[in-house]
């Protein structure tokens, strides 16, 4: 069995149905990309996967490491592994960036390291990221360009070091250089940690820098077709409707 599985998965937002059978698996090690038109349902995939409440689950089961873990809390799929890379992160006011990643770090060394060394763990994947000291002391995502708030989340990864970690848009304005510290940063938990990641995105330039192991397509609230590389190359050439024209 797949770390994640995600089984014949329907949601319903606000009433409507958006996804309407959902297969999926990913293994850790691996890079899955999910893409698709706008309104297919991506981003509702990846916040029912972290259970977010408005997203309500009507059939269907999510598996991590062979654990059901469909009735979670989202912060309890956190604690097993799942870690999310929103699309568009909401600021928090009056909670300092340094706070939250201090949290994070606890978290995952507990009393095992001193405060002094926590604050070091966390300039050290700020540097790495390419996010400057002082927007550790700003509130968290307030006045942070699209740019740094992608970064900040990466930050977040490097330091919780998810089984699973899904990231949607993660190339949504981000510049070239910023593209190269995320891609990097990928890569570094794939050979380091053997996370599986999840990486939803409209365009291939993400997968210029990180090399896809599945390429999925997703239509009207469904997965219609799965590949390799050579798919998001034909999406790139064709578009969607001619990719999916056969599959649906």
């Amino acid at each position: 069995m797949a770390d994640l599985v995600v089984e014949n998965l329907h949601v319903e937002v606000e009433g409507k149905e958006v996804l309407k059978g959902v297969n999926l698996e990913v293994n850790r090690g691996e890079v899955n990309v999910l893409m698709g038109p706008n309104g297919s349902g991506k981003t509702t995939l990846s916040l029912a996967l972290m259970g977010h409440p408005k997203y309500k689950i009507t059939k269907g089961r999510i598996l991590l490491e062979g654990e059901d873990i469909t009735g979670l809390e989202p912060h309890e799929r956190a604690r097993k592994g799942l870690f999310l890379a929103f699309q568009n992160p909401i600021e928090i006011s009056g909670v300092r960036l340094s706070t939250l990643l201090t949290l994070e770090a606890n978290r995952v060394f507990g009393s095992s390291i001193k405060p002094e060394e926590t604050l070091s763990v966390i300039r050290d994947v700020a540097k790495r990221v390419g996010l400057s000291e002082s927007l550790l002391n700003r509130n968290v995502f307030e006045g942070f360009s699209g740019g740094e708030k992608k970064r900040t989340e990466i930050a977040q990864m490097l330091l919780l070091k998810p089984k699973i970690a899904i990231l949607d848009e993660p190339d949504s304005g981000v510049d070239v250089d910023g593209l190269k510290v995320i891609a990097d940063n990928i890569s570094k938990l794939l050979q380091e940690k053997g996370t599986g990641f999840l990486i939803i995105t409209h365009y291939r330039r993400i997968l210029e820098y990180v090399k896809p192991t599945k390429v999925h397509v997703m239509y009207k609230g469904k997965i219609v077709v799965s590949g390799g590389e050579e798919l998001s190359a034909k999406i790139d050439r064709e578009g969607y409707e001619s990719v999916v024209k056969g599959a649906v």
